[in-house]
Parts: structure tokens; C-alpha cells; sequence
């Protein structure tokens, strides 16, 4: 065999310490079939007594993880620290420079620097891998950038956050609230320590843009990716969506088309038919289409120490195996940069919930401002009244154009009968 691949690691929380035990625990395996022997020779964290169940005293201890790119005996740096800036990046940058080879799972990092990194890795001819940053134990970069390599592809979507998929599974399952839900979820540890990455869309975001770049051979563009969470989703509204044969799912969207690129993330009412309806609690899923292939399903855990830390060290056994290719399978110079495609173009159907005051006229004048706008309505539901005299109308419309739809909206949250913002979730056949 060759000599082994000494591997620093900055970062001992769940990953980090899950990349260890699996190390450890499947050295020879590893080693047959990496060709070499993987060694951890230093570590770092921010705190070096802390207790994590697992024995660091054989590895060499750095307070500073930014030493790892000046080291000799180092050869690849794993990253599991988090956040796009700071420690991070600079780790990133310095390690690509000094000509080691870099494995993260920072999706933060890679949606926002990733065109910049793979552009250092490749000029100093070293591996940069990120498996890992994206739908945690499915391959999904690898099936991609290699299983798929031979086809054209023009569809990437997905379930890409297991938190909220847990969520949004667990109120149609119990009948809570989303605030309840939120609660337990919390108390679950399941939420990132800044909610709004998972409650916002914007970890799925993340992971889109990166998709993209695989995908498609684009320059990552996570400032185009439009974002929008389940903040706003009640339990009536997956009663309803039940009642009308959907499921909600929190979805990222990415299309490649002649017109430009579409990256969206965002609730959508899916047919209770379509395979990713039936991904529940916290599984990823993803689906790939292309010409040749038509469509492929890949689904699994998204999340956690055992899932994520298996892509971290699968990355770790394709650069000891000499896998030094370009980042997204494309070489920098080649990606495209590509123009958006603004949300508002979207044409299609969409499910849309007021709450407003029982009186005479109201339904009159919701449907005169539909009207004036072009939209059409396919379905109208309307279900006994509250307690306080108000009624919750729910409206399926044919297909439109989603700027149609934003107006109209305006207009009828603006009417003096309507009670709360009205809700627009889009429905996509997929």
C-alpha cells in the first residue's frame, strides 16, 4: 500500500467526532479500500476538556485550527466548524493554498465560496470535497457529477431539510399546531442553533445552490436562490391539502432552461401520488432529471452524527485514492454563469387561504379581484365559521402567472374584511 493519508480535523462536535468513531472503528476496511491507510494526526475545537464520548489523547491537540495549513505532516484538512466566513473560509482558503487537499460539510461555505475554493484547489492541483454539505447520507454530489455524468440535465429538486420535513410530518400526524410542533422540535435538539436556517428555507437554499453548480455546470449563485420557509403554514392548511389529495413539503426548486436558471425554495402542495410525498420526518430526498436517465429518485437521512460523518469519511477515501478532479465536476474556467429566472414568471397553480370576517359581499369581492387580475379559480372551500364570527375560505386556482397572483393578493389584503395576510402556497405536479 501506499503511505497512509494524514488528516487534520477542525471541529469535534457531532460530525467531527462521529468522522473518528468511524475511523476507528473501520481502519482496515478503510485502508482496503482507499488503497492506503487513513490517520487522524491532530485535531481541534474550541474546547479542548469537553466530554464527547470518544478518546482525542492520541491525536495531537492544535488551539488553533488555522495551523493545520502550515503543518507538514498533515496532507488533508476536514472542516465540520460551520458558518460561510471566519474560521472557516480562512481554513479553507490557507489549506487549498498550501496545497492540501480540504473536506467539508459547511453548505454555508460552499454556497457562498465554493466557485472561489474549487478555483484555489484546482490551481494547486488538490482535492476540495463537500459530499457531505448536502442530503447527508445520500451521495447525491457523487451520483451527480459521476453516476449521471453522461447525461444532459435540466431538473434538480428536493426535500433538503430534514428539520422542517420532521415538523410539517409531525403536525399532519399528531394534529398540533405549528407552534407546539416548534416546541417539541426545539426540546428534540433537531433545529439548527440559528432557527431561522431551518424555519426560512435558507439551509435548504444552501444546499440548492450547490446542487445547482453540480448539476448543471453553473457558477453557485446562492444570492438568486429564492427563499421562503413554513413559518406561515397552520394545521387547517395541511387539513386542506389532505382534503384536495396534496401533502405540504418544503421543496427546493432548481430548472435549467434556454431562458436561465430557476432556484426556488419554498412550501409547495405536491399529489399525495408523487414519490417525494411520502418522505417523512427527517429523510432527505432528492430527484434528478436528464435525458437519458428521465428521472431518478435517491432518499435518506439528511441529518445527524452517523449519516453525515459516512459522506465525510467517503470523501476523505476518494482523495486517498487520488480523486483530485475539479470541485463540480467541471473545470472553473468552464462554468457558466447563468441568468435567473425571477420567481415571479412562474406559471402555475396555487392554493391560497384567506381569513376574513363572516359578512355579506366578502366572497364577492375576493373574486372580483381574482378577476381583474386573470386568475381563475379551479376550486372554493369554505368550512364552518370561528367563534369570533370569522371563516377561513381556501381557493385552488388554474394555472397563472405567480406576479398575477401577487397582485391579487395585495388588493385583497387590503379589503376591510380580510383578517390576516393571505397565504399563496404554489402546487407543483411534480
Amino acid at each position: 500500500m501506499s503511505k497512509p493519508l494524514k488528516i487534520a480535523i477542525a471541529g469535534l462536535g457531532t460530525v467531527g467526532v462521529g468522522v473518528i468513531k468511524i475511523i476507528e472503528q473501520h481502519n482496515d476496511m478503510i485502508a482496503a479500500r482507499a488503497g492506503r491507510a487513513i490517520e487522524v494526526v491532530a485535531v481541534s475545537a474550541s474546547n479542548r476538556s469537553r466530554d464527547r464520548g470518544i478518546d482525542i489523547t492520541a491525536y495531537d491537540w492544535a488551539d488553533n485550527a488555522l495551523d493545520f495549513a502550515e503543518r507538514d505532516d498533515v496532507d488533508l484538512v476536514v472542516e465540520v466548524i460551520g458558518g460561510s466566513d471566519g474560521v472557516a473560509k480562512e481554513l479553507a482558503q490557507q489549506s487549498l493554498e498550501q496545497g492540501k487537499s480540504f473536506v467539508t460539510a459547511n453548505k454555508a461555505l460552499i454556497a457562498h465560496h465554493g466557485a472561489e475554493l474549487a478555483e484555489i484547489a484546482q490551481n494547486n492541483g488538490v482535492a476540495l470535497r463537500f459530499e457531505a454539505a448536502v442530503a447527508g447520507g445520500i451521495p447525491i454530489i457523487k451520483s451527480i457529477g459521476e453516476g449521471l455524468a453522461a447525461n444532459k440535465l435540466t431538473e434538480v429538486h428536493g426535500i433538503l431539510n430534514g428539520t422542517t420535513n420532521y415538523m410539517l410530518t409531525q403536525m399532519e400526524a399528531t394534529g398540533k399546531d405549528y407552534g407546539e410542533i416548534l416546541e417539541e422540535t426545539k426540546l428534540l435538539g433537531y433545529l439548527e442553533a440559528d432557527p431561522s436556517l431551518d424555519l426560512d428555507g435558507i439551509d435548504a437554499g444552501h444546499k440548492l445552490a450547490i446542487l445547482s453548480s453540480v448539476a448543471f455546470g453553473v457558477k453557485t449563485n446562492f444570492e438568486n436562490v429564492y427563499m421562503e420557509g413554513i413559518r406561515r403554514i397552520k394545521l387547517l392548511d395541511i387539513e386542506y391539502a389532505k382534503e384536495l389529495g396534496y401533502r405540504i413539503k418544503l421543496l427546493g426548486i432548481s430548472r435549467l432552461s434556454e431562458q436561465g436558471l430557476e432556484q426556488r425554495v419554498h412550501p409547495c402542495m405536491v399529489p399525495r401520488s408523487a414519490p417525494i410525498a411520502h418522505v417523512d420526518n427527517g429523510f432527505n430526498a432528492v430527484v434528478v432529471q436528464g435525458d437519458y436517465i428521465d428521472r431518478t429518485f435517491y432518499e435518506g437521512r439528511g441529518a445527524g452524527e452517523g449519516p453525515t460523518a459516512s459522506a465525510v469519511v467517503a470523501d476523505i477515501i476518494d482523495v486517498a485514492r487520488g480523486h483530485n478532479g475539479s470541485a463540480f465536476f467541471v473545470p472553473q474556467h468552464l462554468m457558466q454563469d447563468v441568468p435567473p429566472i425571477d420567481i415571479s414568471d412562474r406559471i402555475g397553480s396555487y392554493y391560497i387561504r384567506l381569513h376574513v370576517q363572516e359578512q355579506p359581499g366578502v366572497i364577492a369581492d375576493v373574486t372580483a379581484t381574482l378577476r381583474d387580475q386573470d386568475v381563475s379559480l379551479q376550486v372554493m372551500l369554505q368550512k364552518g365559521s370561528e367563534q369570533d364570527g370569522s371563516v377561513y375560505i381556501v381557493m385552488v386556482t388554474h394555472e397563472t402567472q405567480e406576479k398575477k397572483v401577487t397582485a391579487a393578493l395585495k388588493q385583497i389584503d387590503g379589503l376591510s374584511t380580510v383578517i390576516d395576510k393571505a397565504l399563496a402556497i404554489r402546487i407543483e405536479n411534480l
